[in-house]
């Protein structure tokens, strides 16, 4: 058996040689091909895990009102809570008989007029959608 040093000379063909460096070559683009892969799939898995999560405490926290309400939702809130004002406010004055008859029919006039206005005024906002 030889005894291998610096001095010791290999004798190979030169196809062989690039063969092996070519084989090389490709083996470590196929690796850190795969590598990238991976990376790829893992990131997309903790995406879709992330989106997971916060579209499950959507669909929980949501239905009771814990995420806020629709811009829409909180203007027929107060809408209504105006209207129901001015009913409690027109029946207390008509329970209590001190508004006269003019000013009672002045009254209910001026409930029904502003109630139309603002029907009018959402019927042309959904006309306009």
């Amino acid at each position: 058996m030889p005894k291998l040093s610096e001095n010791t000379e290999l004798a190979m063909p030169i196809r062989n040689l690039i063969a092996l460096l070519i084989a090389a070559t490709v083996g470590t683009w196929a690796y850190f091909g795969v590598i990238e892969r991976l990376n790829t799939i893992e990131n997309k898995l903790i995406l879709m895990e992330t989106d997971l999560g916060m579209n499950t405490e959507f669909r929980i926290k949501w239905p009771r009102g814990e995420m806020g309400s629709l811009p829409a939702d909180s203007e027929q809130f107060m809408m209504i809570e105006h209207l129901a004002g001015e009913l409690e406010k027109l029946a207390e004055s008509i329970e209590s008989g001190n508004a006269p008859h003019d000013q009672q029919q002045k009254l209910v006039l001026e409930f029904y007029d502003r109630r139309l206005t603002k029907i009018e005024d959402n019927i042309e906002k959904l006309t306009n959608k």
